[in-house]
């Protein structure tokens, strides 16, 4: 087993020495830079352990840290316009980090004078049409000075790398355990204690911490005539008891490493002796469990709801959103789904997407996006909410300091209904019980979708019968919200540690939500 070590003098408490600069150097701005408008400065530190087996064998360890930090500045004038500068760090720039912040800030300063320069320049030229171009204007927030710490019962820091290899390791060799038809297995955790600092101009400075442990497990089974792969993820925002004793709170509740993983791989081996899943060409009554429900929550609500890909800022790579067509033509006030649905995103839940302030220095809050059924806001940031004249919702996140912030999801789920989750497969004379999410299929625009579920069973009077694997459904968005007759009481949360977005790409660590839901659309499959 290959291990990243070394001396590691880095920690998150060097940001100690560096918070009374970074806060210091930030307000300094608007003085000491013609036509500086606004500045902010986000330094971050996470120092991370984790560990990969493969068929029951130590494959990699690392001990590591990351550290970085981004600056944003608007200046211009008369246009103000944005300029970005992100850097990673390591241990021998420490001595010398206050000049690299300065250089840092002397660059996003003169990319964001270039900025307006050309979009001045662009407005003189086509004139008309160039006057569609504006200022880059913030929406004004509350000014925040607060510590946040992070939450475990064992601290990330603590937990040797060999400690976090045997767990590992000790998984996959359960996996591989359970039979020769166990063709791979995949086993990989991490976890990580990180520190985000953030300060601007107006005065913010914000010290937040976070402890975060992830499970994952992939598996593959093989019989003589079909082969079947699974792979699914634990993880909380705590530290290594994750891991090792699993997490049971109210919202989120998961099995440690060792049994998450051979459950996974018995159930592989459950669906290589089962039929594939016919195709159906007429819709179908489908009941979906909370598991499920998370990843169509986080596709075609989460998604749609962020406004930077409502305002078409990303829709030459990842595409639009049917809720908003364009300013005059969008769906906010409109019904898009049934009463019985609501849907939002809340980071005060206690799943992976949890945070107290997003990367603005914004206090987060909860973003009811379908309440009742009538569509009601997005997700957004303080430029995207001042271009609608919106609240900053505190919803600008990065995956790591050195990168440009984008509006991600936090929680984003389907609350919670009134009825019963066994009485919603009661009362199916005939239909079709998908679960656990597996692979999305989304449009350009999120208006219709195919998710593939774990395991499909079918239904008949109100009982649980034949299990399908290979399968899952495929719908109109609004029309299968609209046609949602029953919701439980039975909410989850689940992590979604592998959401991708932005050129370059940046994979963020979110939770997704829901409870079980029943409609109708088609079943695909063979």
């Amino acid at each position: 087993m290959a291990r990243t070590l070394g001396v590691k003098p880095l920690t998150i408490e060097s940001l100690d020495r560096i918070k009374r600069v970074a806060t210091d150097f930030v307000r300094e701005a608007r003085t000491k830079l013609r036509h500086c408008r606004y500045a902010d400065l986000r330094l971050e530190v996470i120092e991370v352990k984790s560990a990969r087996a493969e068929n029951g064998v130590e494959k990699s360890g690392q001990d590591d840290y990351v550290f970085g930090f981004g600056v944003r500045v608007l200046a211009g004038d008369p246009l103000p316009s944005p300029g970005y500068f992100g850097h990673r760090l390591g241990n021998a720039d420490l001595p010398r980090l206050t000049a690299l912040l300065r250089d840092g800030l002397r660059h996003a300063y003169d990319r964001a004078i270039a900025n307006a320069r050309h979009k001045n320049d662009a407005r003189t030229r086509f004139k008309g049409l160039g006057d569609n171009l504006a200022g880059l204007t913030l929406a004004p927030i509350e000014v925040r000075q607060d510590t946040v710490k992070a939450e475990y019962a064992i601290d990330p820091r603590s937990v040797p790398l060999s400690e976090v290899a045997r767990h590992t390791a000790e998984a996959s060799r359960a996996v591989k355990g359970l039979g020769s038809r166990i063709r791979f297995n995949a086993i990989a955790t991490s976890t990580s204690v990180s520190r985000e600092l953030f300060t601007n101009s107006e005065g913010a400075v914000v010290d937040q911490s976070f402890a975060t442990t992830l499970g994952f497990c992939s598996v593959v089974a093989a019989s003589d005539t079909a082969e079947q792969s699974l792979f699914d993820y634990i993880g909380h925002q705590r530290g290594w008891e994750v891991v090792t004793e699993g997490t049971r709170s109210e919202f989120v509740r998961h099995l440690d490493l060792l049994t998450f993983s051979t459950s996974l791989g018995r159930d592989c081996l459950k669906l290589v002796d089962a039929p594939p899943l016919r195709a159906t060409d007429k819709e179908v009554v489908v009941v979906t469990d909370p598991h499920y429900n998370a990843l169509k929550a986080h596709e075609i609500i989460g998604h749609p709801t962020e406004l930077d890909r409502a305002l078409k800022m990303e829709t030459a790579y990842a595409g639009r959103s049917w809720f908003l067509r364009s300013l005059k033509h969008m769906q906010i006030g409109k019904q898009v789904a049934s009463p019985l649905v609501t849907a939002y995103s809340d980071p005060s839940l206690p799943g992976l997407g949890h945070y107290a302030y997003d990367h603005e220095g914004t206090p987060a809050r909860k973003v009811v996006h379908i309440d009742k059924g009538i569509f009601t806001g997005f997700m957004n940031s303080r430029q995207t909410a001042a271009i609608l004249k919106a609240e900053p919702n505190g919803s600008y996140k990065a995956t790591e300091a050195s990168m440009v912030p984008l509006i991600r999801m936090s929680n984003t789920v389907f609350a919670a209904g009134p009825h019963d989750p066994d009485k919603i497969l009661d009362e199916v004379d005939r239909g079709y019980y998908l679960v656990g999410h597996r692979t999305p299929s989304i449009a350009e625009s999120r208006e219709n979708f195919s998710i593939s579920a774990q395991k499909v069973y079918e239904i008949r009077n109100g009982q649980i019968g034949q299990l399908y694997r290979g399968g899952g459904m495929t719908a109109d968005t609004k029309d299968y919200l609209m046609k949602v007759d029953a919701v439980g009481r039975d909410f989850r949360l689940t992590p979604i540690p592998n959401c991708g977005k932005g050129q370059p790409m940046q994979t963020k660590r979110l939770g997704n939500g829901a409870p079980t839901m029943r409609s109708r659309a088609r079943l695909t499959g063979v």
